[in-house]
């Protein structure tokens, strides 16, 4: 049974909040993944050891479920370890075939870990699987069901033959350490994801549902506005080649799909800073960037948009989620706690000119609970 783009995109929201229940500062890596899985192109993490780049990646394709392939890469990596070993019957016959059964070429969810570690002959495989979904070795050529495989680095190449490799990965994240502020965060969430496992909510169909709607959506009202912002990029030197610029239209039209809109807008221009290769570079396209960002909102990736366009607008949709759930526990111990400190962030982002109108009901529902528990 074919279900709808809202009923696809309804699965795909309970799979990230499943995956991310217990995750603290990690949120947008899970939503970027799943715009790169509907866009079908790939992601690269770059973050010092033990930030949970794999812990990300591994509970996102559990609770999609399908097939799914693991690896940490070494200098010592063998090709056979990723793709397979050669198919010795079909060798005494002098064919040289792969024996992919369980192994990168048949997954549909990838993680590779110290990518860039892979020897030339693992790249240059891999160049194959990422571009062309192919797999090509020997006599064995087969068609990948790959939707996403997401790479991991504790930085980026200086090799300029890794680099044009890197430039493979259409999408690229960069993570640090949780900040001391939330520390408390992390060990009370570190001890919940310990305590339990992740349930599939959903399976890969949906992925392909909203994939080929995404080749539907009308880009014409927001091209302009995407060449405006490239010609901005490049005046802050802050270059992207024409391939990265053209590519960036599947993720703006992924993120029109995710939510539930067949026309992309200003709303959905915030991929466009993931694109950018760098660290600095995707720092400096905020700044650069800032009046055409501020439109930015996503009501399924609210984490990824808030990250991106570090604005307000892009907040809306959780501080109203926020103040959803506070309003649902107003007869709860820690009620006016949480509610004033929800009134602190709406009011340190909006004033009342330029707050949402749907906020804007929200913060005066806050303000009428804390006085009825005031004089209570």
């Amino acid at each position: 049974m074919t279900i709808s783009i809202q009923e696809a995109s309804t699965r795909i929201r309970d799979a990230i909040q499943e995956a991310t229940q217990g995750l603290i500062g990690r949120e947008h890596l899970a939503e970027l993944m799943i715009l790169g899985a509907v866009a079908q192109e790939h992601l690269l993490v770059v973050g010092p050891p033990g930030t949970a780049k794999s812990a990300v990646v591994r509970r996102v394709a559990q609770s999609l479920g399908g097939q799914y392939f693991e690896y940490l890469l070494g200098r010592f990596t063998e090709p056979s370890e990723l793709f397979g070993p050669v198919n010795l019957s079909k060798l005494r016959e002098g064919k040289v075939e792969t024996d992919v059964a369980g192994m990168l070429p048949e997954a549909e969810i990838v993680f590779l870990d110290e990518v860039f570690l892979g020897s030339t002959a693992i790249l240059n495989t891999l160049l194959g699987v990422l571009n062309e979904r192919q797999f090509r070795r020997g006599h064995t050529r087969i068609r990948c069901p790959l939707r996403i495989c997401v790479g991991a680095a504790n930085g980026l190449p200086e090799d300029e033959g890794l680099s044009a490799f890197a430039d493979r990965f259409l999408l690229h994240a960069f993570v640090e350490s949780v900040p001391d502020a939330k520390l408390e965060d992390l060990l009370s969430g570190g001890w919940q994801v310990a305590q339990r496992s992740i349930q599939q909510k959903t399976d890969l169909t949906v992925l392909d549902i909203l994939n080929q709607a995404v080749s539907k959506v009308d880009m014409q009202v927001v091209r302009s506005d995407l060449a405006q912002a490239v010609r901005l990029l490049r005046q802050a030197d802050i270059l992207l080649s024409d391939r990265r610029i053209v590519k960036t239209q599947q993720l703006i039209a992924a993120s029109a799909v995710l939510a539930g809109r067949e026309t992309a807008s200003r709303a959905d221009l915030w991929p466009l800073l993931y694109v950018i290769p760098t660290a600095n570079g995707q720092q400096g396209a905020r700044e650069c960037l800032r009046e055409l960002l501020a439109e930015a909102r996503h009501p399924l990736l609210q984490s990824v948009v808030e990250v991106a366009a570090q604005q307000p607008l892009a907040r809306t949709t959780r501080l109203i989620e926020q103040c959803d759930a506070i309003l649902s526990q107003s007869s709860e111990v820690g009620f006016l706690l949480k509610a004033e400190a929800s009134l602190r962030e709406i009011d340190a982002n909006f004033s009342i000119d330029n707050i949402p109108d749907d906020l804007l009901n929200r913060r005066r529902d806050l303000v009428r609970a804390i006085s009825q528990q005031q004089t209570a």
